[in-house]
């Protein structure tokens, strides 16, 4: 799974790139300020790429970009700016930003930017499960080497699963990432949509090799 450190200290921003990009199956860690964002980056598992806000309230954006440059000279970073003049995108990008975006942005270039990036440095977002293979660039999964013919919601189900092995899912939160704030129906269609999968993936429910069902909870993608 693809992990993107998202530095953004508006919160309605921070919350609206954050779940858009988890609906494209992108594994978002979050970050207000430019010491957390830093902490997470040194101490914690190290981020594929990293979407930097300039405008950070405890510190500038290019120190953060300088000290992220120092940790690893090829990690892709792409600059968010309120500043729209040339002077400040020409200084970004020779203080190692890889691409800049003014805001206001769209969510839809944003996400083409971050996948242009991506490809540039090899991490499309292809990852594998044994014998199942998911590609979150071109959103198709395999099994056994064979394309899986899944329906968007399913192929959505299995993307929001998979993207932190290990991890316990509530129906809600399932919902939420898969159906939208929106859906009104009930938190048992999650249950229709994980028979369906474990249908398609040949998961048998009593010994599975991709989906657990963790009673009284919700669901758990078993993997790395």
């Amino acid at each position: 799974m693809v992990h993107i450190l998202l530095v953004e200290d508006d919160p309605q921003v921070g919350e609206l790139v954050k779940r858009f990009l988890e609906k494209e199956g992108l594994a978002v860690d979050w970050a207000r300020t430019g010491k957390e964002a830093l902490a997470r980056a040194f101490e914690g598992a190290k981020p594929d790429l990293v979407v930097l806000d300039r405008g950070l309230p405890d510190m500038e954006g290019l120190e953060v970009l300088k000290a992220l440059r120092d940790l690893d000279p090829l990690l892709p970073v792409l600059l968010l700016t309120g500043r729209a003049d040339e002077d400040s995108r020409v200084e970004g990008l020779l203080e190692g930003a890889d691409d800049y975006l003014g805001k206001p942005f769209s969510l839809k270039e944003l996400l083409a930017r971050i996948k242009a990036l991506l490809r540039r440095a090899g991490k499309e977002g292809r990852r594998r499960f044994g014998p199942l293979e998911l590609d979150l660039e071109a959103r198709k999964a395999y099994l056994e080497g064979k394309p899986l013919k899944l329906s968007p919601t399913e192929l959505n189900l299995l993307f929001a699963l998979a993207q932190m092995p290990g991890r316990v899912y509530t129906r809600e939160e399932l919902l939420e990432r898969v159906w939208g704030g929106e859906f009104e129906g009930s938190e048992r269609v999650v249950d229709a949509y994980v028979r369906l999968l474990r249908k398609k993936l040949k998961d048998d429910p009593h010994a599975p090799r991709f989906i657990e069902t963790v009673v009284g909870v919700g669901y758990r993608f078993l993997g790395e």
